[in-house]
């Protein structure tokens, strides 16, 4: 039925937080219940116990967001809560899912952990990594130690693919949900699930690790699964779209899945602009910090932005340092103020 309470898109938002900051386990970590971004692991905390080591990072990523909304509104009562719990968050995982070299998936409802060095599957998962650094909240040497890890275990250069965790799930007297239920290596289940792929690339390129995140990028470029018969012959699906996931076990290792899949296909798009080419939009400014690989010299976009076209010019100096200009402008910092478009604006045209 529709609700005949009506509210601002504001406090939408705001009690969504406020049911996510209730739900705290007892490690102190977000309650996972009947799955989070991995909808497959809908068992690992059917009985309301269970947490989950992504959720947190991506709930302190979304508290980071919205407290100066809150603060703009003089809603300072939640602004005050917000941070306290971000900082808790913070704290928990730090005290409660580091494993020694990467962070743990979560845990169980009867408290036994998931993603860890002790589980013989699934013993390392992408996602609680990438968000460590995409959430700003992790100690950056450990984010820094965890991102190793998953280049070591998850990178697998042979394959072409980024898998989700290994080793899949199979045997184990563990029920993490209907992820099991896949075949070893597919879809979710220790294949390369390419949504979360795509976090992997896009964390390496804001922590600073320009080629190891085009490295992954050109992995994930669904055109590099059929440069020729032998590979298209292994890859199966279209070559000219992103596929949800690619298979990573025995025969079926390399043989896409789900095509056309938009979730994917639109990070695999942020990774590529707002990461690796650095451009991003912030209220009024443009920012462009590029994170390009070291064999690339810079390079140049067109960019419309309210009716105005934007040439962005990107090259290294002497001393391998980026250096933008945008529109015949040395722009200093990479911030590029919006407002100076009238003076700088050139060819405009129709928004688009």
């Amino acid at each position: 039925e529709i609700s005949e309470e009506r509210s601002a898109l504001y406090d939408h938002c705001a009690r969504a937080l406020d049911l996510a900051v209730s739900r705290t386990g007892e490690h102190g970590l977000s309650l996972i219940l009947g799955g989070d971004w991995n909808d497959g692991m809908n068992r690992v905390g059917i009985e309301g116990k269970g947490e989950s080591t992504w959720l947190s990072w991506f709930l302190i990523s979304a508290l980071r967001a919205m407290i100066p909304h809150a603060k703009a509104r003089g809603d300072q009562t939640r602004a005050i809560a917000w941070e306290a719990h971000r900082r808790a968050l913070k704290t928990a995982v730090e005290a409660n899912a580091w494993d020694g070299a990467w962070y743990r998936r979560g845990y169980f409802d009867d408290g036994s952990p998931l993603g860890a060095s002790e589980n013989e599957e699934c013993c390392i998962d992408s996602i609680a990594q990438s968000w460590s650094v995409l959430s700003e909240g992790a100690d950056p040497e450990r984010a820094e130690k965890a991102m190793d890890s998953v280049k070591a275990r998850l990178i697998d250069t042979g394959a072409s693919i980024v898998r989700l965790f290994t080793p899949p799930f199979e045997h184990s007297d563990k029920d993490p949900g209907y992820i099991k239920s896949y075949p070893p290596g597919v879809r979710e289940n220790g294949g390369q699930y390419t949504h979360a792929a795509t976090w992997v690339a896009y964390a390496l390129a804001r922590m600073g690790r320009p080629d190891d995140a085009y490295q992954v990028f050109s992995m994930l470029n669904p055109i590099n699964h059929a440069l020729n018969r032998e590979t298209a012959d292994i890859y199966r699906v279209e070559p000219y779209v992103v596929a949800a996931d690619i298979y990573g076990a025995e025969d079926r290792t390399g043989r896409g899945g789900w095509t056309w899949y938009t979730g994917s296909a639109g990070w695999l798009y942020r990774t590529a602009v707002e990461a690796i080419l650095g451009i991003r939009r912030e209220g009024d400014q443009l920012r462009i910090d590029p994170s390009l690989p070291t064999s690339w010299p810079g390079f140049t976009a067109k960019l419309v932005q309210d009716g105005a076209d934007y040439e962005i010019v990107v090259s290294r100096d002497r001393a391998s340092q980026m250096v933008v200009h945008i529109n015949g402008r040395l722009v200093e910092n990479g911030v590029y103020h919006l407002q100076e478009a009238s003076h700088d604006r050139t060819n405009p045209t129709p928004s688009s």
